[in-house]
């Protein structure tokens, strides 16, 4: 798979490309059924299948603060999109340079010079441009103009519910597990490279693994009964994910637990899938407090395991 980061980089495909843009945070249901629609349409017309995503991700740029928690980082939505049999990913710096691109300057300079896009697949809501001006009923005009097609998409229903980037975090903030999977089409997980930390765990008896979660907020926060997925294999385990308020922390921190291992995680990247809710984050009253939490948050999560297996 191809990928090119920032406007710069981009490289026209010779024989063009078929195209579709938006964030894809989670890669959920919803993208899937659009990646889909790409990668047929792409088939058919012996194409490269190609999305345009951005870094930062628009709400981001405005107010980092106010921005929504990431269901996926930059790597983990790239190994999702692959899955999804993407041909090639754009990956846009969403900066104000490319926010002052005019509607007519994003459809030469990026889909036509940096693309040469030949189909275009976007929600008919889609709107772009440094004015806004740029919208569905723009680019089927410009396609006239320069020998594309444009086809919208259709939101997609699960069990009632719309899916979307917004209500698989409403999921996951109210701890249902099940209904993130449900709308994901898969169970929620982080990946993470695994760091020095303050090796608190060890010194409690309890050895957890610091991912580096490359997130300014987290979408989920609390304790879980996890499975997490290393080079040496998949082992069960228990998962604290937040701002561990009663030894303080500066940002957010995933520390899972693994049952039944031994060895040296440093340096490796896991997979953390979460299975099951426990507990909230709680500050405890010192360190003894903490430690009888954390040995009933592991045998809370091993029957869980027990019952589900």
């Amino acid at each position: 798979m191809h990928f090119f980061r920032g406007l710069h980089n981009t490289r026209s495909f010779p024989q063009g490309c078929v195209l579709t843009i938006g964030n894809f945070d989670g890669v959920h249901r919803g993208h899937q059924q659009v990646l889909k629609k790409l990668t047929d349409k792409a088939q058919a017309m012996r194409l490269p299948a190609a999305v345009m995503t951005f870094e930062p991700q628009p709400k981001e740029h405005f107010d980092l603060n106010g921005a929504p928690a990431r269901l996926s980082t930059l790597a983990e939505k790239i190994e999702l999109l692959e899955q999804n049999h993407v041909d090639a990913i754009a990956c846009m710096a969403f900066n104000n340079r490319f926010m002052g691109l005019s509607a007519q300057e994003f459809v030469k300079q990026v889909l036509i010079d940096g693309l040469n896009i030949k189909a275009l697949i976007v929600g008919d809501d889609f709107k772009f441009g440094c004015d806004r001006s740029g919208d569905f009923e723009y680019l089927k005009q410009a396609g006239e103009a320069f020998g594309f097609t444009v086809e919208d998409t259709q939101t997609v229903q699960q069990s009632g519910t719309r899916v979307s980037s917004t209500e698989v975090r409403a999921a996951l903030e109210l701890g249902n597990l099940d209904q993130a999977e449900t709308l994901l089409g898969r169970p929620f997980s982080i990946s993470g490279r695994i760091a020095h930390g303050q090796k608190l765990g060890r010194t409690l008896g309890v050895p957890t693994a610091n991912v580096i979660l490359k997130r300014h907020k987290t979408p989920l926060v609390g304790v879980y009964a996890v499975q997490v997925e290393t080079s040496t294999g998949t082992y069960n385990g228990v998962a604290n994910i937040g701002m561990r308020p009663t030894v303080g922390a500066l940002k957010p921190i995933l520390e899972p637990h693994l049952f039944d291992f031994s060895g040296d995680l440093y340096g490796q990247r896991l997979k953390v899938v979460f299975k099951h809710k426990i507990r909230d984050e709680k500050r405890f009253n010192g360190l003894d407090e903490l430690k009888a939490a954390i040995y009933r948050d592991i045998e809370m999560a091993k029957a869980y395991f027990i019952e589900t297996n």
